[in-house]
């Protein structure tokens, strides 16, 4: 939508030639092309109440205008599509990366069976913006991120230096807006400094207690869905396999997928990276939980390895909520 502002480069345009000095334009009110993310729109009485029965949010009792955000998981729990949802009072609007709508879509439109509900991608009429704070302009719908007072257990407070208020507007495609921009770039560093996932630092194996969504996508205490028994099992009685934590590099950002070592071991890799206004180069990452969180690590970039230093999102001894001591080996010295 912005790509014929001057010094845009790409589109969605990346930066319009001044990545950092955009970082600071956003916490301004500037706003973020996304017109590349998908759109769909579920339609009919039953509409809430199905997405309730799919994923991991409760999501049967939102208000007109509520905003909430929810994962369908796969049935062994790890995640297969991150939903940003709105709801009007007549649809449902769910937002996603561009790259999962056609799938998603789909999906849901299976799943119907005989429900009250109507799936459509509008991905070709509507497209996201993104801004932080409120915007100065009227939008179809307006989705508020819940990440920063998550509904659910969070395993760690938010940066108090990375404010993110931050929404995701729909607008048609014809929607001219002559205010100040900023590119995808901006937004992914405040991002990152935020420690907010989105589905780009998920892989094939990820379970929602890794990157710490069980703090806005996760309600555990709702009815059945798909996945649920592996939610429920990791936080109260186990430990997730992987930690989130935000790598501070000294030197060259890294490419996503760059693997973090401690030593020769590899031990995670990186999920997103960004030069910061004020941080520097810093990274999400996801590592193996057992990596002592006061070691320094490395990760390799084209001009070598740089060291990194971890600030603990996910806590190594995150799950097991529930504190059921463990039963003693047979033969095993109690006192």
């Amino acid at each position: 939508m912005f790509e014929s502002r001057p010094g845009a480069v790409g589109s969605p345009p990346q930066h319009f030639g001044n990545p950092l000095g955009e970082q600071k334009a956003l916490l301004t009110g500037a706003v973020v092309d996304l017109s590349d993310r998908a759109i769909i729109t579920i339609t009919g009485p039953d509409r809430l109440t199905w997405l309730d029965s799919l994923t991991s949010q409760a999501v049967s009792n939102m208000a007109p205008g509520e905003s909430a955000e929810t994962l369908l998981l796969d049935p062994t729990g790890r995640i297969e599509h991150a939903i940003r949802l709105v709801d009007d009072g007549a649809t449902a609007w769910l937002l996603v990366d561009g790259t999962e709508g056609a799938a998603l879509a789909a999906w849901l439109d299976r799943m119907r069976f005989m429900l009250r509900v109507e799936v459509a991608d509008v991905s070709a009429e509507f497209a996201t913006l993104g801004v932080l704070g409120a915007a100065s302009f009227e939008a179809v719908a307006t989705w508020v991120d819940p990440w920063v007072a998550g509904p659910g257990h969070t395993y760690a407070a938010s940066r108090p230096d990375a404010p993110w208020d931050y929404r995701e507007l729909i607008v048609p495609r014809t929607f001219a807006y002559d205010g100040p921009v900023a590119g995808t770039l901006a937004l992914d560093a405040l991002r990152i400094a935020a420690w907010r996932p989105r589905m780009t630092d998920a892989d094939e194996k990820t379970i929602p207690h890794e990157l710490d969504w069980l703090r806005s996508a996760v309600h555990l205490n709702k009815g059945c869905y798909r996945g649920q028994e592996t939610v429920a099992k990791v936080h109260n009685l186990g430990h997730p396999p992987r930690r989130l934590v935000l790598l501070h590099l000294d030197g060259t950002v890294p490419a996503v997928g760059a693997e973090v070592l401690r030593g020769e071991d590899v031990v995670g890799r990186v999920t997103s990276a960004a030069l910061h206004w004020d941080l520097g180069p810093i990274a999400l990452a996801v590592i193996k939980r057992n990596v002592d969180p006061t070691l320094d690590l490395v990760v390799t970039t084209d001009d070598g390895v740089v060291a990194a230093a971890q600030e603990v999102i996910v806590p190594t001894d995150a799950g097991a909520s529930a504190n059921i001591p463990r039963i003693p080996r047979l033969g095993a010295v109690t006192r």
